[in-house]
C-alpha cells in the first residue's frame, strides 16, 4: 500500500449557510490523502498505473464550486467522486478549511475532515 498527499489546495468559493457567505465568497484550503496499492507504478513508472494527482485537484476544484450550505457536503461529494474516477484508490480522506470564519472572533480557521473506503 501506499498513500498519495496533495496539501494546501487553495480555493476561493461560496459555502455557507449565512446568506453572506454565498455572496460575498471566502477562501479555503483543502487537503486529500488517497491509499492505493502502488506497487505496480513504483516498478512500472506509469501513470496509469498510480493515483493521478492532477485528477484529484481538478476533482477538488470542481467540487468545491458548487455552493453548499454544509462543507461536509463538499467533502462527500469529493469522496465519492475519487471512487468513482480513480479504480486504484482504496481510501481517502480529505480535509476542507475555511479561512478566517465569520464566527465573531480571532479564528484562524475551521476543518471539517471526512474519510471512506472503497465498498466493492
Amino acid at each position: 500500500m501506499g498513500i498519495i498527499k496533495v496539501k494546501n489546495i487553495r480555493v476561493f468559493a461560496y459555502h455557507g449557510c449565512l446568506k453572506e457567505e454565498t455572496k460575498i465568497g471566502s477562501d479555503y484550503r483543502v487537503d486529500v490523502e488517497v491509499k492505493a496499492n502502488l506497487s505496480k507504478s513504483s516498478r512500472t513508472d506509469k501513470l496509469t498505473d498510480t493515483i493521478d494527482y492532477v485528477l484529484l485537484n481538478r476533482i477538488i476544484k470542481e467540487e468545491m464550486a458548487i455552493s453548499s450550505h454544509l462543507l461536509e457536503t463538499v467533502a462527500r461529494r469529493i469522496l465519492s467522486r475519487i471512487f468513482k474516477e480513480d479504480a486504484l484508490s482504496t481510501k481517502a480522506r480529505v480535509w476542507i478549511s475555511k479561512l478566517n470564519p465569520p464566527i465573531g472572533g480571532d479564528v484562524e480557521m475551521v476543518t471539517i475532515e471526512m474519510s471512506d473506503t472503497r465498498k466493492n
